[in-house]
């Protein structure tokens, strides 16, 4: 991953993770998970990557990797929620915890985007 690419994701991956903690935060006390609200915005930062690192993605393959991401943490996802009916500790649960999982969520998919935009280069 070079500089210039490094940065951009850095935008899209903090922007995104921000956004999480505002609908984690948010939602914290909604008698619904926020995987529902989440997914779009993780959907949107795959495929922002994706252009990033010149890999193609319809949106149906960003959001089956979205939806795998959110499925294997849904333990962690159903303590937040668990941990959300408490008031502004909950908020705070929520949002931290919806922001870090979709942080480590964006590196994980630069490094994968950057390591296969390196092969291909490589060809």
């Amino acid at each position: 991953m070079n500089k210039t690419q490094r940065r951009k994701a850095h935008l899209i991956i903090h922007s995104a993770s921000t956004a999480a903690a505002g609908v984690g935060a948010g939602m914290a006390q909604l008698p619904f998970p926020d995987a529902t609200v989440l997914l779009p915005i993780q959907t949107a930062m795959v495929i922002a990557l994706g252009k990033v690192f010149h890999v193609k993605l319809e949106q149906g393959a960003a959001k089956a990797l979205a939806t795998q991401f959110l499925a294997q943490k849904a333990g962690q996802m159903t303590a937040r929620f668990l941990a959300g009916k408490l008031p502004v500790a909950g908020n705070i649960v929520n949002g931290s915890t919806a922001a870090a999982i979709t942080e480590s969520y964006g590196w994980m998919i630069a490094k994968e985007f950057s390591e296969e935009s390196l092969k291909k280069v490589k060809v």
